[in-house]
């Protein structure tokens, strides 16, 4: 539906109402969007404006501030959302500029605030006029210019001394859509003949042999092979867990936190379903959402619900011989995919994903059989859930030596195309250190 149709303020004043849930409620924007009851033909422009608001969410918020002769009641929350949804509009979306306004404008009344209409076309107009000197001042406000929040932009740059400004404007970035083939059904090269053949652009990734990037994302309905497991979307630095694992059939394996189960399947892919794989989550709805990702590839899994940090709740007893760790994080490496982590993120928020990690490994170590092999993974770029995290573990557990195989990989966002991310790899001796010499474990 073009945006300057009347319809167009109703998608604009949804917009505004999942914004301001988004950031009074505390819920993700991928729940409120899959909620919303638009009209199907609406929804990506909804998904457009809400993503996108939030994405620039920090930038927004401070030009209107800058634009307002006076701030906004605090209960306005919609309203407040809607301008920033009307700003979004003149700058960063394909919106001509003066249904932008219009639209927006007839949104106010929708939102039960007729009288701002006059107010929001104040703003949008001035905006217009001033967007050059906003755009200068900006240069000179951290928050306004990289739209993240301070807490963020200082982590980051601590971290990151070199890289930081990239990373946050690979932040702000839209994300690709990355493939994963699954070849235990077929070649990537005879996948991406069907995707040619279906129209679709695409480009294999020279060092992760199930990787495929298309030119364009579409919806999962167009890509030939979906519904029977040929393919799955998965983004390039996630699909690296199933080599640094090092597979082999006949393998127990454990992924933890496994929801909603990409890393699973690829598990199961790479041995072509020949192991005897153990997925674990907490939470059942996440859970059903593993096997439904599982029965659309043809797979099979022990799936369990359960809390992967009391083991004595779940596990039989026999050590497995690789154990992924897929843990919870603050998620700060998958920004461009999810832009409500900018608002959604506290550091507390970090604080507890750190102790929840470090507890994981303290709870599961204990399963990987002598030989074995543990990869630690986050969607994180902050060192003290990566790095800092596998420090303390080491400096704590006696079973791992440095010259015994440990290893880590920290991806940056954009970094050959994929997300922000983490590995450590951990093995376990075969043989025991004691004061006497080393022995054989049992």
């Amino acid at each position: 539906m073009s945006p300057d149709t009347p319809a167009g303020a109703e998608v604009r004043a949804e917009a505004a109402r999942l914004v301001a849930r988004v950031l009074d409620e505390h819920i993700p924007a991928d729940e409120l969007l899959a909620a919303s009851r638009v009209a199907e033909r609406d929804q990506p422009l909804l998904g457009a404006l809400v993503l996108n608001t939030l994405r620039w969410h920090y930038r927004l918020e401070w030009q209107v501030r800058r634009l307002l002769a006076r701030p906004l009641a605090r209960g306005e929350t919609a309203l407040a959302a809607l301008l920033r949804v009307g700003l979004l509009q003149l700058q960063e979306l394909r919106v001509p500029p003066h249904a932008a306004v219009s639209a927006t404008v007839d949104a106010a009344a929708l939102l039960g605030a007729r009288r701002a209409g006059g107010l929001v076309n104040a703003v949008l107009r001035r905006f217009q006029r001033e967007r050059q000197q906003l755009e200068r001042a900006a240069l000179d406000v951290p928050e306004a210019r990289f739209a993240h929040p301070t807490w963020l932009i200082e982590a980051l740059r601590a971290d990151h001394p070199d890289a930081w400004a990239r990373i946050l404007d690979a932040n702000n970035a839209a994300p690709p859509l990355w493939l994963r083939v699954n070849l235990a059904r077929t070649t990537r090269a005879a996948y991406l003949d069907k995707l040619a053949s279906a129209g679709l652009g695409a480009t294999a990734a020279p060092d992760v042999d199930s990787a495929v990037l298309l030119a364009k994302p579409v919806g999962v309905e167009s890509l030939p092979g979906f519904a029977a497991g040929e393919v799955s979307v998965q983004d390039l630095s996630a699909q690296r867990a199933a080599a640094l694992l090092e597979l082999a059939p006949g393998q127990r394996v454990l992924d933890a936190c496994a929801a909603p189960g990409g890393k699973t399947g690829h598990i199961l892919e790479a041995v072509a379903g020949r192991a005897e794989v153990w997925a674990v989550d907490r939470d059942a709805e996440r859970t059903q959402r593993v096997r439904e990702n599982l029965d659309r590839l043809g797979l099979a899994a022990q799936l369990v619900t359960a809390d992967a940090t009391v083991p004595g709740a779940w596990w039989d007893g026999r050590p497995f011989d690789r154990i992924l760790i897929d843990a919870p994080c603050s998620a700060t490496g998958v920004v461009r995919r999810h832009p409500d982590i900018k608002v959604l993120r506290r550091p507390p928020d970090v604080d507890r994903a750190v102790l929840l990690q470090a507890r994981l490994l303290r709870a599961l170590w204990p399963l990987l059989a002598p030989g074995g092999r543990l990869v630690y993974a986050t969607c994180s770029v902050l060192r003290r859930e990566n790095g800092g995290q596998i420090d303390a573990f080491r400096a704590e557990e006696q079973g791992i030596e440095p010259a015994e195989g440990v290893a880590s990989l920290q991806l940056k966002p954009e970094e050959a195309g994929g997300d922000g991310f983490y590995y450590a790899w951990l093995e376990k001796p075969r043989l025991l250190r004691t004061p006497s010499g080393l022995h054989s474990r049992p």
